[in-house]
């Protein structure tokens, strides 16, 4: 099954935590279903808390709305903002949340037993993804174009996934780039 190419945050269901201390906003699982390889979410996040755990899992981890939290991951601590880099940890790590300010919405990239990476929009930058699949998440609406193609509208707080990637695109917006190294196979 070909996942869309344009999945809008609102119009995904919540699902809750697998430590049921929250929920999420699961916006692609390539493949579908518990052995997933990659798997992008939203969570809105209102209080502080555990994270799930994730054996086998590298996690990519951003603040895209909010003050920010402090991760505290095997006992060291990380200050995710939503002016900052996202963080790359191991999904088995012990890992706590705690907001700084109220509550935030965090971007999350998981791989399982492919390489990837989660990286931030530069407004009208090219980016060159070296892998076959990737992925744009909005923050603030803007133009997304590829290789040669035609600018296309892209709203904000949503996925839009390229299953063959474009050698080259471009974004005028505000937002976050997901890669996913799944191979001729996937």
């Amino acid at each position: 099954m070909q996942p869309p190419s344009l999945v809008r945050t609102a119009e995904v269901a919540t699902k809750p935590w697998r430590n049921r201390g929250g929920v999420t906003r699961e916006l692609l699982a390539l493949p579908a279903g518990e052995g997933w390889q990659v798997r992008v979410s939203v969570a809105d996040v209102d209080a502080d808390g555990p994270f799930s755990a994730f054996d086998g899992v590298e996690r990519w981890f951003a603040v895209v709305n909010g003050a920010g939290v402090v991760l505290t991951i095997d006992g060291i601590e990380h200050r995710c903002r939503p002016d900052g880099d996202a963080l790359a940890f191991a999904g088995a790590a012990r890992t706590t949340c705690r907001l700084i300010d109220g509550p935030t919405r965090d971007l999350n990239l998981m791989l399982r037993g492919v390489r990837g990476a989660l990286h931030r929009v530069v407004a009208g930058a090219v980016w060159r993804p070296r892998v076959r699949q990737c992925g744009l998440y909005t923050t603030a609406a803007g133009s997304v174009a590829g290789d040669d193609r035609s600018p296309e509208a892209m709203p904000a707080d949503a996925l839009r996934w390229w299953r063959e990637a474009p050698d080259a695109i471009a974004f005028d917006g505000a937002g976050w780039w997901l890669s996913a190294d799944l191979g001729a196979a996937a």
